[in-house]
């Protein structure tokens, strides 16, 4: 890639296409019209890349794929500038998806604008709290944010210096250039356990023997209590009288499963709600019923973007109202219920007007006053 790209990925990975498409879902159709320009990113011609996003930008400027590529290419591109504006505009437009706020926090980092660049990541964290990247990033960032104290504090007491200098030394040597390959963005998984590898993990395998002789341990156990029941078998025998006030005794203990099964029933039954709760958010989505929608929403419901309860209101009132068609389908649903808590994890195609996006989402909802509400949702988890 360019030199701007490299400027980047030594701190942080910029999120590309590859992650944003498949959280969006994009149609086969869809992917033709991006892999040109995907591919001129993946060979180096940003600038290239970027005058082809424009053009299709063009006939399409609400496209959220196409304007996120643009982003990548302005970054790949040296103009970091209009790539915090195209990904900025994207926050803004679509809050609940991670990669935007992301690929900001990298052109932040690169100017050294560490807090905005911690606050893009914890963002991407709020929005979808299973996004690795994202924590990676901000690991990287505290680092870069304790390195500056510890030079501050250098600064002002250079008596300390046998303290601080090591610490120094370890945060420079994680950012070396050959602690941190940027061959490895295909698999990012291995990037942190390469990095974090000297910290502690070679310990943690280490625990892992004693856990196998404790499964071996706990195996024997049951092992001596068959014995002890045998004995009991011959006194029932030797004593006929007493097994008709044993029988009596036998059924006490077959209560608790009676309990557990009426429990599951009810289970069973909230799981059944939970899931008419949510289709029926999703029925008035689609009828672009905002009464009905917003009472989907619990009084404790947490607006992305530490937008305020009345902020958000009226933006989704703005995004769904103002369009013809919506449809909202709901499918793979799977529901866990604790007491009166529950979460709910689903894909969802969207379809409204010329914008189709599919993606996994995640609602955790509260049973409030006798009905299920939600009280946060996130995308891509």
């Amino acid at each position: 890639m360019t030199s701007s790209r490299r400027t980047l990925t030594p701190l942080v990975r910029l999120a590309r296409l590859m992650a944003f498409s498949a959280l969006l879902g994009a149609t086969a159709v869809h992917a033709e019209d991006y892999s040109d320009i995907t591919g001129l990113l993946k060979s180096g011609k940003a600038a290239d890349a970027l005058v082809k996003a424009d053009q299709r930008l063009a006939s399409a400027p609400k496209d959220p794929q196409l304007r996120f590529l643009r982003g990548v290419a302005q970054a790949d591109s040296g103009k970091p500038t209009d790539a915090i504006a195209t990904f900025t505009q994207l926050t803004q437009e679509y809050p609940e998806l991670p990669e935007p706020y992301n690929n900001l926090a990298v052109l932040y980092a690169s100017q050294n604008q560490l807090d905005k660049a911690r606050t893009a990541l914890e963002m991407a964290i709020r929005t979808n709290p299973s996004y690795s990247t994202a924590h990676e990033n901000l690991g990287d960032i505290y680092a870069k944010l304790a390195a500056q104290a510890y030079n501050k504090a250098l600064q002002l007491d250079a008596t300390n210096s046998a303290a601080l200098n090591p610490k120094l030394a370890l945060i420079r040597e994680l950012f070396a250039p050959g602690r941190t390959p940027t061959r490895t963005a295909a698999a990012p998984a291995a990037a942190p356990v390469a990095a974090r590898a000297p910290a502690a993990p070679v310990p943690v395998p280490a625990a892992a023997p004693p856990a196998t002789p404790v499964v071996v341990a706990a195996a024997p156990a049951p092992a001596p209590k068959p014995p002890v029941a045998a004995p009991v078998t011959p006194v029932a025998e030797a004593a006929p009288a007493a097994a008709p006030v044993r029988a009596p005794a036998a059924e006490p203990v077959s209560a608790p499963p009676a309990r557990s099964d009426s429990a599951s029933g009810a289970d069973t039954v909230a799981q059944q709600d939970v899931e008419s709760a949510i289709s029926a958010w999703a029925a008035a989505w689609s009828a672009r019923d905002m009464k009905n929608y917003l009472s989907s929403y619990g009084k404790q419901f947490d607006p992305p973007g530490k937008q305020s309860r009345a902020a958000w209101e009226k933006e989704r009132e703005s995004r769904i109202v103002g369009k013809k068609h919506i449809k909202v389908t709901i499918t793979d649903l799977s529901v866990d219920v604790k007491g009166d808590k529950a979460t709910a994890r689903f894909h969802q195609a969207y379809d409204a007007d010329t914008l189709s996006v599919a993606s996994r989402k995640t609602l955790e909802l509260v049973r409030s006053q006798g009905r299920w509400v939600i009280v946060r949702e996130s995308t891509g988890s």
